[in-house]
C-alpha cells in the first residue's frame, strides 16, 4: 500500500545492526556476528528486518489466496507490514481478532499450496508456522477492512444514474444497454478502496511510527 508513506509520522531514525562477539541469532560477517537489524516500530511494536524480507517473499509468492504475486521492494513491502499490523493494533484495542476456524483452514491451505509452487528460492526459507501466521493476519486484516470499513460504503442510486448516462455517452450507447449492477460494483469498489485509504491515512496519522534504513538485498 503505496499510500501509507504519506501517512508515516517518521520523527527519528532507529538503527539497530549490533555487533557482538557471540549471540544467538546472528549472521557471520567478519569474524564478528551481525544480530537482527531493526525496519521500524510501530506504536512501539518492533519490526525486524527479517520480518520485512519474509513479507517481500510472501507478497511475491502471492500466499494469501486471491492476491496476486508481486514484487515489492524492501520499502514497499515494509509498507504493507506497517499497514497490516495498524489494523491489528486496532483490532486489539477493539477486543476483536478472532476468523472462522474454517475460513482460516482453507486460507493456510491456500497459502501454503502456492509457498510450495512458488518459482522464488526464498519460499524454502518460509516455514510452515509463518505460512500460517501470514494467511491467519491477512484473513483478520481482509475480514476488519470489510466489517469495519467497507461495510458503510454505499453508492446512491443518482450516482449509478449519472454514471451510466456519463458512459452510455461517451461509448454512444443506450443508456439502457449500460449494464447498471456492474457499473453499481465498479462504485461500490471504488468507494470501499477510497474508504479504505482514508482509514489508513487517519490510522498513520494518529500512529508513532519510526522508520530505520533499508538496504536491499
Amino acid at each position: 500500500m503505496k499510500r501509507i508513506r504519506s501517512g508515516i509520522l517518521v520523527s527519528g531514525i532507529l538503527s539497530a545492526i549490533l555487533f557482538s562477539p557471540a549471540g544467538a541469532q546472528e549472521k557471520e560477517t567478519g569474524g564478528y556476528r551481525l544480530y537482527e537489524a531493526t525496519a521500524a516500530t510501530v506504536n512501539g511494536e518492533v519490526l525486524f528486518l527479517s520480518d520485512v524480507v519474509r513479507e517481500s517473499c510472501l507478497r511475491a509468492c502471492g500466499a494469501f489466496p486471491g492476491d496476486e504475486m508481486v514484487v515489492l521492494s524492501l520499502p514497499e513491502a515494509r509498507d504493507r507490514l506497517i499497514a497490516d499490523i495498524l489494523v491489528r493494533q486496532e483490532e486489539e484495542k477493539l477486543a476483536l481478532g478472532t476468523v472462522d476456524n474454517t475460513a482460516l483452514q482453507k486460507a493456510v491451505a491456500g497459502a501454503s499450496a502456492a509457498m510450495a509452487s512458488c518459482p522464488f528460492p526464498c519460499a524454502k526459507e518460509v516455514s510452515g508456522e509463518q505460512v500460517r501466521d501470514y494467511a491467519a493476519r491477512r484473513l483478520l486484516v481482509r475480514e476488519f477492512l470489510r466489517k469495519r470499513v467497507s461495510a458503510f460504503v454505499d453508492v446512491k442510486e443518482e450516482e449509478v444514474e449519472r454514471e451510466v448516462k456519463r458512459r452510455a455517452s461517451r461509448s454512444g450507447v443506450r443508456p439502457e444497454d449500460v449494464p447498471r449492477e456492474a457499473v453499481r460494483k465498479e462504485l461500490l469498489e471504488e468507494s470501499s478502496a477510497r474508504e479504505i485509504r482514508n482509514w489508513f491515512d487517519r490510522a498513520t496519522s494518529k500512529s508513532r511510527v519510526l522508520l530505520s534504513p533499508l538496504e536491499e538485498r
